[in-house]
């Protein structure tokens, strides 16, 4: 693969955010080490700041905004008021860059949280766009990885000692997703900026594409047998889902579970979609172009000898463009995400605009003349057979009827496809990439490829001749991750993570011990969280099976911060076991660790009960925060599975465990999942909406 390919291919990663996964523990550098101040950087020597005001919402606060002249970099800072300032920054990092302006609406109470932990706070827009797309980026990716953020840190410190005089300023970094990868290549590669981080849903090198890969190989085969494979996990399942699957089936569910696809995640399966995949696709595309060839035309290729079901998957259908689409139109025709991928709104019609410039809004899509057939389509190619766009390729995120979603595309491209040039709407090298994984081998570490591998220890599959995932991983975080940062880490991993599969965090957990040995219990805690998902605020998908980790997150950055101030000792690491490509927990408290409390759940004294219409059900859970994690402070209710969780328990005083009971009756057949979600906190506040870190826990009522 040629230089401009690869960093082309790099490019797309980071703007997709296509580095996922799941985070582990970390080494630290002595808390000293932060003290000497950083070389100034070349490209970032010139601050500004264009905006200084006292704002009263959501909390009071002093207002800085800014940048560096010669640069689209710009900052945002959110100071306390000094009586509230304890000499600390916490410091956002998002999976890719965006807007300087999030902290005020997206919903994660970012600045009330730090000033309540004695703390200022600080996001940028990690050099803004051009530092991943342009120039800038194909020539250093630490532009956007860490260099940018380090400057807008050190600038920071700046202003807090103007406010509030000179002093030593402790600073935290933390992100999740690509943001994880770019808050560990930041430990990795800076000192003196960041005196701790909190990287969470972190990627393993191998991350991308193959996390994507295989989740997408499962739900294509299984789409239709996924409601039995869920109900089989879900509380009260029969716990094989195996049953009643063909050879092709069982097989590609046994697959994704041994490659850490979390088997209790499966649910809204038919809304989950690919994730960030379209974007990681056409960086795959770009990076090793011969591979989608091969696919079909080469023994040992899943599309050599196609079974039937990816010979009846393929969709090669030839018509003409009859529209474009804007976000509006798409969502009239029953595309439920039409955003850009990788991009904010604004910025997309401003890119749309320099391109065409005539006011018009940028299409997310196209209208065809003809419908093509439904296949089970999760992406694919648009290709241009006639008119000024001849020959060009565009890529697709969604079909419904008549009408596609684009992927990331060449907006110059795009505004050359007029009505009634024909087109072709093929998925051949999106089906090829679906089990791009088992050509992907990398090195013994990796546990869950040892499916691919013969007794002899070789591929059983034709590799490729490089490993696209540590290149996609540098283009995110800067550098291939090591494991060997400087400052003290705890990073949150989530246990139903589908972007990034939950073992990630133990290969990270395992390069730390090589570095750091006795010693790594000094540098790094690695925590996970049940039932939860990728995305903080995922949670909504089903709030009776997934808890919004956020608290967890705050929780690790005042534990951070304690550690590195007083040498406080944080709660240990979760206590884990990887089988089969799945993160196992301890059941109880006492033995997990981590900081989430322990939920349990019975029906009738079971995870499942039978009863008649109208028959009580006796419900009684027990809730323990591990020991020195807090207590548990609040409990609610879902009896009738909307997720509103309306009937909060009657829990009097904060203790370390608890124990509520509950009866309930259904008046008519069928089948329910009772929910009760639990909270703890670290000093027992029953108030605070702070670090208030929640579990849950169901059971299955069959009324007949």
């Amino acid at each position: 693969m040629g230089n401009s390919h690869l960093r082309r291919a790099l490019a797309v990663t980071a703007l997709a955010g296509c580095a996922m996964a799941a985070a582990l523990p970390v080494h630290a550098a002595e808390p000293a080490a932060a003290e000497a101040a950083p070389a100034a950087d070349p490209l970032f020597k010139e601050p500004y700041i264009d905006i200084d005001e006292w704002r009263d919402a959501p909390v009071r606060h002093r207002y800085v905004h800014g940048g560096f002249k010669g640069t689209d970099a710009r900052f945002s800072f959110y100071f306390p008021p000094k009586e509230q300032y304890q000499g600390r920054f916490f410091q956002y990092v998002t999976p890719v860059p965006d807007s300087e302006n999030l902290a005020p609406t997206n919903g994660l109470n970012q600045i009330g949280f730090s000033i309540d932990s004695g703390a200022y706070f600080v996001e940028t827009n990690s050099g803004g766009t051009g530092a991943t797309a342009g120039p800038a980026f194909n020539a250093d990716p630490t532009i956007a990885a860490f260099r940018a953020n380090a400057a807008a840190a050190n600038f920071s410190r700046k202003v807090a000692n103007e406010m509030y005089g000179a002093g030593r300023v402790y600073g935290y970094l933390y992100g999740g997703s690509g943001g994880g990868y770019r808050t560990l290549g930041s430990m990795e590669n800076t000192k003196g900026v960041w005196d701790g981080a909190v990287p969470f849903v972190l990627g393993s090198p191998m991350a991308v594409p193959n996390s994507f890969s295989i989740r997408m190989h499962a739900m294509r085969v299984l789409n239709d047998k996924f409601p039995q494979i869920i109900d089989a996990f879900d509380a009260g399942g029969s716990g094989d889902p195996y049953k009643g699957l063909n050879a092709e089936e069982a097989a590609a569910l046994k697959e994704a579970t041994a490659m850490g696809f979390p088997t209790k995640a499966w649910f809204n399966y038919d809304k989950f979609g690919v994730h960030a995949f379209t974007a990681v696709y056409q960086g795959v595309v770009m990076g090793d172009p011969s591979y989608f060839e091969d696919f079909w035309t080469k023994p040992g290729y899943l599309g050599f000898n196609p079974p039937e079901s990816l010979k009846k998957a393929r969709l090669q259908y030839v018509t003409k463009v009859k529209t474009w689409l804007d976000e509006d139109a798409a969502v009239a025709k029953g595309f439920a995400d039409v955003r850009i991928p990788g991009t904010s709104r604004g910025t997309a019609e401003l890119a749309w605009q320099r391109v065409i410039g005539d006011g018009s809004k940028r299409p997310v899509g196209l209208q065809l003349e003809g419908t093509p057939p439904d296949v089970g389509f999760l992406g694919g190619d648009l290709y241009v057979l006639s008119g000024e766009a001849k020959g060009k390729r565009l890529a697709l995120r969604a079909l419904k009827g008549d009408a596609v979603t684009l992927g990331v595309v060449d907006l110059a491209t795009l505004a050359k496809i007029k009505p009634g040039d024909e087109v072709r709407v093929d998925n051949s090298n999106f089906l090829a990439a679906q089990t791009f994984h088992r050509h992907q081998v990398p090195d013994a570490s990796y546990k869950v490829y040892d499916q691919f591998r013969g007794p002899d220890g070789k591929p059983i599959y034709p590799q490729r001749k490089m490993l696209l995932g540590p290149m996609f991983a540098r283009g995110a975080a800067g550098s291939v991750p090591t494991g060997h940062f400087n400052g003290k880490i705890i990073t949150v991993n989530s246990l139903l993570d589908r972007e990034a599969v939950p073992w990630q965090a133990d290969w990270y957990r395992r390069k730390f011990d090589e570095h750091y040995g006795a010693d790594a219990s000094n540098r790094y805690r690695i925590w996970y969280t049940e039932n939860a998902l990728h995305g903080a605020q995922q949670y909504v998908e089903d709030p009776t099976r997934v808890v919004n980790y956020n608290p967890v997150l705050e929780q690790a950055l005042r534990d951070v911060s304690a550690w590195v101030e007083k040498g406080t000792a944080p709660p240990q690491s979760t206590n884990y076991k990887v089988v089969g490509g799945q993160v196992e927990v301890a059941p109880k408290a006492t033995a997990r660790g981590g900081v989430q409390p322990v939920v349990t759940l019975k029906a009738n004294g079971a995870a499942r009960a039978v009863v008649r219409p109208g028959q009580p059900v006796q419900f009684v859970s027990t809730i323990a925060a591990p020991p020195g994690t807090g207590k548990v402070v609040g409990a609610e209710w879902d009896f009738d599975g909307s997720g509103r969780f309306a009937e909060k328990a009657n829990i009097k005083a904060a203790a370390q465990t608890v124990t509520l009971t509950a009866r309930h009756a259904f008046d008519k057949p069928g089948t329910y999942f009772v929910a009760l979600r639990a909270y703890s906190h670290r000093k027992g506040n029953m108030t605070t909406p702070y670090a208030r870190i929640p579990n849950l826990a169901r059971v299955r009522v069959v009324v007949k």
